[in-house]
């Protein structure tokens, strides 16, 4: 996997790990202040077992950060002003629109090398190819928490059916009750009328997962259910954070008079 072209950037993807990075000698050559580092990784892991179905082409129901899904992962913590390098390798078998809120940045590497600044246009979202690596680069000057995510929707879904029909808008109250009187000693709960925030209330309501699976999305932030699971996660961008801090700041404080609320 090494390139004669870009022994500055020679970047090896070591299983479902992680990276090997070997950095410029010149320590001043690219130099960032934060550099974070992804790989994309997908596993079909059916409700109840433990292995991953390691025939399955298509239709996969994990989509991870470094192994990780939404909201077991960390965030991006990042002081106000630096340089941030995010280096994305994707060893699944689609491609990822990763997309980025709050900024816009440039494609600096690929697996080829450095990209000439010239060459490099601003934009919010870069697709990673199957089995390529892309870094991007971008000065972090709005503070707050500001999502990066893989831009594919059910990217930042857990495991979920594919042949449940559309209830969103159909009234179910009714029919709830019916049923639950036919299950007596259980629980049930309509999901998808008025969207799938209802997934984040299963726990709270005792409801009890099927082993060794997830909820289709998760999460609470400041403003209540964050409705996201898979591949996303959050950068926290704050004034005053130490140069080797990577600490979680807690949700951002936003400023007086900068939330919207709602009006009579």
């Amino acid at each position: 996997m090494y390139h004669p072209h870009s022994d500055e950037m020679v970047q090896m993807a070591m299983g479902m790990m992680g990276m090997f990075i070997v950095h410029p000698k010149d320590p001043q050559a690219h130099r960032v202040d934060r550099d974070f580092c992804f790989m994309l990784a997908s596993f079909d892991v059916e409700p109840g077992t433990y292995t991953p179905n390691t025939a399955t082409m298509t239709e996969f129901n994990i989509w991870s950060f470094n192994s990780r899904v939404f909201p077991g992962i960390d965030p991006l913590v990042i002081r106000r002003g630096d340089r941030v390098r995010v280096r994305v390798a994707n060893l699944t078998m689609t491609n990822h629109p990763i997309h980025i809120h709050g900024h816009t940045f440039k494609v600096t590497g690929t697996d080829g090398g450095w990209v000439a600044p010239g060459a490099a246009w601003p934009e919010v979202t870069a697709d990673i190819p199957v089995g390529a690596i892309r870094c991007f680069e971008f000065d972090a000057d709005a503070p707050g928490d500001w999502g990066l995510h893989c831009h594919k929707s059910h990217h930042t879904m857990g495991p979920m059916g594919h042949k449940i029909p559309n209830m969103m808008g159909v009234q179910q109250g009714d029919l709830a009750k019916k049923i639950s009187a036919l299950l007596p000693g259980y629980m049930y709960m309509p999901m998808g009328e008025n969207g799938m925030a209802e997934m984040q209330d299963m726990a709270a309501m005792g409801m009890a997962l099927p082993e060794n699976t997830l909820p289709m999305m998760t999460g609470e932030g400041p403003f209540g259910p964050v409705e996201m699971g898979g591949m996303f996660t959050v950068m926290k961008i704050r004034d005053g954070i130490a140069a080797n801090d990577y600490r979680d700041p807690g949700w951002y404080k936003h400023p007086k008079g900068t939330v919207a609320y709602q009006i009579d």
